[in-house]
């Protein structure tokens, strides 16, 4: 298993959010104001609405911030749903000591909400 791993869960649905496409972002800090993104994995959600790997199974990452990206729109597009976000992005933080991280996404055409979950 990635030490990242996401799933989404279409909530108006009540069922998993297949063929989603999601990018990891490990950021950089050039100066006190500019945050830069580094695509470092991508994957589409499967029949389950996961993507397990999202980076090589034994890869340990280093501490700092890292982003998930989800291309919301394109999965309501094909599911014939208007829906006000495009993508969502989550942010967070890592400590870099290998430990593994879920981070879930609960998604409707209006609003999301997401968590660290194990």
């Amino acid at each position: 298993m990635s030490q990242i791993t996401t799933h989404i869960l279409d909530t108006s649905q009540g069922k998993p959010a297949s063929g989603v496409k999601v990018e990891l972002y490990q950021g950089s800090v050039s100066d006190e104001t500019e945050n830069l993104w580094l695509l470092i994995g991508d994957g589409v959600t499967d029949s389950d609405g996961r993507v397990a790997r999202l980076l090589a199974q034994n890869a340990a990452l280093p501490a700092g911030r890292y982003k998930l990206r989800f291309d919301t729109m394109t999965y309501f597009n094909r599911i014939k749903r208007s829906s006000f976000y495009p993508f969502v992005e989550i942010v967070f933080q890592i400590e870099g000591d290998g430990q593994h991280y879920h981070v879930p996404l609960l998604l409707n055409p209006f609003g999301y909400s997401t968590y660290r979950g194990s």
